[in-house]
């Protein structure tokens, strides 16, 4: 599972979402012009996603999921979520399954969903807790996982 981290795995999921939204177009919840709202989504994950990505360059601290953390990074968008990443992955599947309009295009964004929070985050915040002990646990008590 360590070869799938997390921006592969975000991918992937736009990948079969695509691919579900033209084999299987079980029902349109969202025709357009209101399958637009989806923009919003994209551009706020994007935002979040490059934000933080910025972020971690200016600092030089490791971003990668299954690697030693070298810095804590508690500023910025980090100050209202734990994982401005993840739920900048999100937004953009959620934006995108709503441009799509399709039913079936629900299904990978709660798979990402699912596996960031019951996989990827628990890993991370138990790598976290191990290296920054104290420091760690009194942010996570202060700020919530997603938002």
């Amino acid at each position: 599972m360590q070869k799938l981290v997390p921006p592969i795995l975000f991918l992937l999921c736009l990948v079969v979402m695509f691919i579900l939204n033209s084999l299987y177009p079980i029902d349109y919840w969202l025709k357009s012009p209101l399958n637009l709202l989806g923009i919003l989504p994209i551009m706020i994950g994007f935002l979040s996603l490059f934000t933080t990505l910025n972020q971690y360059r200016k600092i030089r601290t490791e971003i990668n999921t299954f690697k030693q953390p070298n810095k804590l990074i508690t500023n910025g968008l980090f100050k209202y979520s734990r994982n401005p990443i993840y739920l900048g992955f999100t937004l953009v599947l959620l934006g995108a399954a709503t441009l799509f309009g399709n039913v079936a295009a629900i299904i990978p964004v709660i798979f990402f969903f699912l596996l960031s929070n019951f996989w990827y985050i628990p890993f991370e915040e138990k790598n976290l807790e191990k290296f920054f002990g104290h420091s760690y646990l009194v942010y996570k008590k202060d700020v919530r996982r997603w938002i």
